[in-house]
């Protein structure tokens, strides 16, 4: 009796079990479901940190803000206008990347529970963004024209453009089935973590965090350090991800990617340069294009650093009040948040990445 063809699961499950002769890496085809034993404890304990993070909205107060808006400049003005329709857009593309590429392929549960945490995390902060939205922008056109930054900004649209092509690039791919396919993913993951959150991100809380130096937006800087907590926590997941396929499949990470990755940080720094013009226009006292590409520069030479590469540029921070950010509110942050929700965290919070 001739075997009938299989059905496509049961020629999923095929390929899956081929790997059944040895140790499953984390970028294996298919979709692991067992915890115990639990082949990657480390993202597992990710997952606990991040939930004893867990903060709203509705705690960060915006009314002293509302005042500063009619303190700025027109320059200042203009600034924060495109700022908060970068932020409108930015998280909503990770979250789409996250859904769509990284939970697909990464074959763990334990990173599993980290991205569906992760995944809260950004709607947090896309609420965060809209209520930041409503609040300095009282006019509906001028919130539907920061809604729409992606099609009518060119800055915020050329940024947007250099995400969507990394994700265009795995986004069809079901199954990472040959060395090339997970290449591509590993581009992709290193783009969103180096590129996205690592740079284009940093940028951003790099402006806020100018603005609280000289007194002005505290709300905004309040909301930003929780923000900037979470993404720090997914950059360094991310590169997680990435130091463990390097350990079971060393071929992958080779010259011609550390070639690719160095290129594609050059190319962010590019884009997130042409926003810098576009905020800053002829400068601001202690902001301009110039000491942003110097920050930006150096912000990429840390993430090439972290993936073992050689730094590009060799700039350092020109922004004191970056080096100096006070996290003290932070500190607060955790120490209310354990007696008022029961969010037990030990040990003392600091920054662990320099700007």
């Amino acid at each position: 009796m001739t075997t009938p063809a299989p059905t496509p699961a049961t020629a999923a499950h095929t390929v899956d079990t081929a790997t059944s002769g040895r140790e499953k890496n984390l970028l294996d085809p298919g979709f692991e479901l067992t915890l115990r034993p639990m082949r990657y404890p480390d993202f597992y304990e990710r997952y606990r940190d991040a939930i004893k993070n867990t903060w709203t909205v509705e705690e960060v107060d915006l009314h002293s803000d509302v005042a500063d808006l009619g303190k700025l400049s027109p320059g200042e003005q203009h600034m924060i206008s495109r700022l908060v329709a970068f932020f409108a857009t930015g998280d909503s593309i990770v979250a789409n990347n996250l859904v769509l590429t990284l939970y697909k392929h990464i074959n763990s549960p334990e990173a599993r529970l980290y991205l569906s945490r992760q995944l809260f995390e950004e709607a947090v902060h896309v609420q965060f963004y809209l209520t930041l939205l409503d609040t300095y922008l009282p006019d509906p056109d001028d919130r539907g024209d920061a809604f729409a930054a992606v099609e009518n900004i060119p800055s915020i649209r050329e940024k947007a453009q250099f995400c969507f092509r990394w994700m265009d690039s795995v986004e069809r791919i079901e199954r990472l089935e040959t060395k090339a396919d997970r290449r591509r993913f590993l581009l992709n993951l290193i783009c969103f973590a180096a590129c996205i959150e690592g740079l284009f991100f940093y940028g951003a809380f790099a402006y806020v965090y100018w603005f609280r130096s000289r007194g002005l937006l505290h709300g905004l800087a309040t909301g930003t350090n929780w923000v900037f907590r979470d993404e720090s926590m997914h950059m360094d997941f991310a590169f997680q991800v990435v130091d463990t396929v390097r350990q079971e499949e060393p071929d992958l990470f080779d010259e011609e990617m550390g070639r690719q990755v160095t290129a594609m940080l050059e190319e962010a720094v590019e884009a997130e340069l042409q926003f810098a013009r576009d905020l800053c226009g002829d400068g601001l006292p202690g902001m301009n294009t110039d000491s942003m590409r110097e920050y930006l520069q150096c912000v990429a030479d840390q993430r090439l650093a972290r993936l073992g590469l050689p730094a590009r540029y060799g700039s350092s921070n020109p922004f004191s009040f970056m080096e100096l950010q006070n996290v003290q509110e932070l500190t607060n942050f955790f120490e209310r948040r354990a007696s008022a929700y029961q969010v037990a965290v030990e040990g003392s919070v600091a920054f662990d990445d320099d700007f």
